[in-house]
């Protein structure tokens, strides 16, 4: 712990509030009957649920790649159909429930304080997946917007909007409420990402309806591209990377049992992180109808984001000086940091990926695929499941899951599953981008569209052995998860006597 680390960071928990405190003992004497678990618990099973399901469609679009064929000639199954179905749900779905229920969690544990309402946390579980359920329906039947990562229509949208308001209420209202004066430094990046994502949904889905399955934006043109990039790679980046750091801030201290390497460096990751992030999305829109310096803002922002990143990484494995020994027996620690290792990674591509002359041969191809993957299923995915791994059992008042050996096997799984995945796209991208630029002494282009599809063809099926990969961890994970539950929720059989020992017990 440095000197200017607070009480109480070594277990990633807030201070500890006065001595007395009625509600600490409580909390220590039963935590399940203080804090409101049963929505976490809710949400956590969610999440394990709309993962397998989600990352089972994107197998299946990766093998449409592959064999179009598999499209059947449906339109419900087309790729097209598919892909955001995909996308919405291992972001939203998978995990935007586990968000729900680290966070949740997080908050009650730091703030020593129960959820303001049982009732309003039950609406925000039933409402969001009620929000899932009408997005996967409409998205099936072609009811699009055809904004990345926002193709929902307005219903849908306003749907999302109340159970926002009502999720961020709870949230709030709970920090409001909290009987330490201190706010750990996790909920600061979980509140960062409630309200960003907040703005942003409402600001890029602006739009005028003509029917309940048809809208038109309220934007046009470069304005509606920049407004959309704005929006998506925000939502990348508090989405999907200010709210995990509250996962990491949090559960690897805990699993780890060793305080954060730095507390001021996390607060200097916070704000750094958020104040650079909004600027970064022109980079998607580089050599397009946008500005040309507004494409170069997004450019410089997204180089200086290296710093943050590499920083809160830094803070994070620190964490585990002196404690490196526990990897060889914790898988669960071994997802949290592997999950570190595949946010560097990620973070500094890119920030390589934005530079102008890098982004001319990437743009477009595989690379990018790779790149999101690497974030998405290296970072996002791995923090997730080994939070979910390490919080799950806590809520059940045991010790640890069901099998840590099958944690041990799912980390194996995943792992290879992500190389196997990214390397394919990396291979495939570069060899995209070459072949699309190479021209002939004449001016011409040496290589035609289908001549680089054939060159590529081969790592579309690594691409999918490494989704598969990660889609059987997933089902190794809901079966661990399925068999802890049990351990408490079923009753233990009691030994059938024998009829002759029956009648000596009289």
């Amino acid at each position: 712990m440095t000197a200017f680390d607070p009480p109480g960071a070594a277990t990633g928990a807030a201070p500890l509030p006065a001595r007395g405190n009625p509600s600490h003992s409580a909390a220590a004497a039963d935590p399940r009957g203080f804090y409101n678990d049963k929505v976490v618990q809710q949400f956590t099973i969610a999440s394990i649920v709309w993962g397998v399901i989600g990352m089972a469609v994107g197998a299946l679009i990766a093998a449409q790649l592959y064999w179009p064929a598999l499209n059947f000639d449906t339109a419900w199954l087309s790729f097209g159909r598919l892909r955001p179905i995909h996308t919405n749900g291992v972001i939203f779905a998978f995990g935007g429930s586990a968000l729900f229920a680290t966070s949740l969690y997080v908050v009650q544990r730091t703030c020593h304080v129960r959820l303001i309402s049982d009732k309003l946390a039950s609406f925000v579980f039933w409402g969001w997946q009620a929000c899932l359920v009408a997005a996967v329906v409409t998205l099936a039947m072609g009811l699009t917007q055809g904004k990345e990562y926002a193709e929902m229509e307005w219903p849908v949208d306003l749907m999302i909007t109340v159970v926002w308001v009502a999720y961020g209420w709870l949230y709030f209202g709970t920090i409001a409420k909290r009987r330490v004066k201190h706010i750990y430094v996790a909920n600061w990046f979980f509140a960062a990402y409630i309200i960003t994502i907040a703005i942003l949904h409402i600001v890029n889905n602006l739009a005028i309806p003509v029917s309940l399955g048809k809208s038109y934006p309220v934007y046009s043109g470069a304005v509606d591209a920049m407004a959309q990039w704005w929006y998506g790679h925000n939502a990348v980046g508090f989405m999907l990377t200010t709210s995990y750091l509250g996962m990491m801030y949090y559960f690897v201290p805990k699993q780890a049992g060793r305080p954060i390497f730095s507390y001021r460096l996390s607060i200097v990751h916070f704000w750094a992180l958020i104040s650079i992030y909004m600027w970064a999305g022109p980079h998607h829109l580089h050599y397009t109808a946008l500005p040309d310096w507004v494409q170069s803002v997004g450019m410089v922002f997204s180089v200086i984001l290296l710093a943050p990143s590499w920083g809160g990484a830094m803070n994070g494995l620190l964490t585990l000086s002196g404690v490196w020994h526990k990897l060889r027996t914790d898988p669960i620690l071994k997802f949290l940091v592997v999950a570190i290792s595949f946010y560097m990674i990620a973070t500094f591509e890119g920030p390589l990926l934005s530079i102008k002359s890098v982004n001319s041969l990437s743009h477009y191809t595989d690379w990018t695929v790779g790149h999101v993957h690497a974030g998405a299923l290296g970072w996002v995915a791995m923090i997730t499941i080994g939070s979910l791994y390490s919080m799950f059992p806590r809520t059940l008042g045991l010790k640890a899951m069901h099998s840590i050996k099958l944690i041990d096997a799912h980390f194996w799984l995943h792992t290879l599953g992500v190389v196997f995945y990214i390397v394919s796209m990396w291979i495939a991208g570069i060899t995209q981008g070459l072949m699309w630029r190479a021209t002939n002494t004449d001016g011409t282009l040496t290589y035609s569209f289908v001549e680089s599809l054939l060159a590529t063809y081969p790592y579309y099926l690594g691409r999918l052995l490494g989704g598969l990969m990660v889609l059987a961890g997933m089902g190794l994970m809901a079966w661990n998860f399925w068999r802890t539950w049990q351990l408490v929720h079923e009753p233990v059989p009691q030994p059938v006597l024998a009829p002759h020992a029956a009648e000596a017990l009289g």
